[in-house]
């Protein structure tokens, strides 16, 4: 049993999905669940009908229901000629369900709005891709992630339920393999026991195909990707950015918490509890080796670079000039995880707390004004935190020429650079 997972990316266009058809004609001999994210852009335009929705712009929310309506449709014309029909019954489906909701007057909190919105993008795209495997002979099987991935209602975090996510699997998949080699499933979302749609957060595709190489015992997980391997920076910022041919569970870790984007945090926990293997592989070019990443030491790994841009400073400082203590920095805290706010960076000082976080405009605001009850709150913004692991300090030099430096951790592995 193999899982793979096809990102956004391996899937935006109609040559890319043809691309994809040719790719698993070479393991059909395997059984293999693919789980798919969806098309490329498709949950950016539905974040934002969201964000019509609920705030009252249903001529907006309107329209920009009707293009991502189009452009699936679109995608289902110009793959589908005898599934088209029945591919378009199922999408029509899906985009009759949001319509009802798009008709309604938004009476609960923004999340919950935002999951059932959002998780339509991996149900079309899954759907689509289904019906045009099955045309080119290549059998499956779709099923609605949802019936399978319980989790909690922390919509748009939502936390696995893993026994009767495991219940679900061994009596909804495993039957499903004794009649096709193929399972096509979605990324990212699941439902809670009332069946109302949940999200696993952003990029969470990742995760849903490791929660399936845990619970079906996968001989590996392959991740791909339109990068030859995980590189050491990213190759859009740095032209000189590396392939690293073999790294290990920690390591991939520790990239993925300073910011790396290369696989979703969450992903790594339930390979390394089975020590299941991850592949991360180039769905342009099969033939490249790519990376593997497993639980086997890694050594004279090149330095890795994350730079983050669109940064901002909180500096929050005793309105009273007492120590800052555990009470106020717990008070803090609670309110970073009700606003699922993740510092990147934090430094006490004796009557101040510095917070480095991503420029989220209505959450950064949010924050500041709760904080004012309590602390100074003073902001600096249009930052950037630049992170280095296995560094030299001449490299770090080089990155931060010129820059006025406003922060920097060490550590023996890692340094952090925040500067303007």
């Amino acid at each position: 049993m193999k899982v793979f997972k096809f990102g956004g990316a391996s899937v935006n266009n109609v040559d890319r999905i043809k691309n994809l058809g040719i790719l698993l004609q070479e393991y059909k001999a395997q059984k293999t669940i693919i789980v798919i994210s969806a098309f490329g852009k498709t949950t950016n335009a539905l974040e934002k009908l969201t964000d019509a929705f609920f705030d009252g712009n249903k001529e907006q929310a309107q329209l920009l229901f009707e293009q991502i309506k189009k452009q699936h449709l679109n995608f289902s014309n110009n793959l589908l000629v005898t599934h088209s029909l029945s591919c378009e019954a199922q999408l029509n489906t899906f985009f009759t369900e949001l319509e009802w909701l798009l008709h309604d007057n938004p009476l609960r909190q923004y999340d919950y709005y935002y999951d059932q919105i959002v998780c339509v993008g991996e149900l079309l795209s899954t759907t689509i891709i289904s019906y045009y495997l099955n045309e080119i002979g290549i059998a499956n099987k779709w099923v609605d992630v949802r019936d399978i991935i319980r989790t909690d209602n922390n919509f748009r975090d939502s936390s696995i339920d893993w026994e009767i996510t495991n219940t679900h699997i061994t009596k909804s998949i495993l039957p499903l393999f004794e009649k096709t080699p193929f399972v096509i499933a979605q990324g990212f979302i699941g439902a809670t026991d009332e069946n109302e749609s949940t999200t696993l957060g952003r990029e969470g595709s990742d995760f849903t195909a490791a929660i399936f190489a845990n619970l079906l015992n996968a001989e590996s997980l392959t991740i791909w990707k339109d990068v030859p391997a995980i590189m050491n920076s990213d190759p859009k910022q740095f032209s000189d950015a590396k392939s690293i041919a073999h790294l290990n569970y920690s390591e991939i870790i520790e990239m993925a918490y300073y910011g790396a984007q290369v696989i979703h945090p969450k992903t790594i926990k339930p390979l390394q509890n089975k020590n299941i293997p991850l592949y991360v592989k180039c769905f342009l070019d099969p033939t490249l080796p790519g990376t593997i990443v497993d639980n086997h030491p890694v050594k004279n790994l090149p330095p890795i670079i994350v730079l983050k841009e669109n940064q901002v400073m909180m500096e929050l400082s005793s309105k009273d000039f007492s120590f800052v203590e555990e009470k106020p920095i717990a008070a803090l805290f609670l309110l970073l995880e009700k606003l699922k706010l993740k510092p990147n960076l934090t430094q006490n000082g004796a009557i101040s707390i510095l917070c480095v976080l991503d420029d989220s405009k209505e959450k950064i605001e949010t924050l500041a004004s709760a904080a004012a009850s309590q602390f100074e709150v003073k902001l600096t913004k249009g930052l950037t935190l630049l992170t280095v692991r296995h560094y030299t300090d001449e490299l770090v030099s080089q990155l931060t020429a010129g820059k006025n430096i406003l922060l920097q951790q060490k550590t023996i592995e890692t340094v952090q650079t925040l500067m303007q």
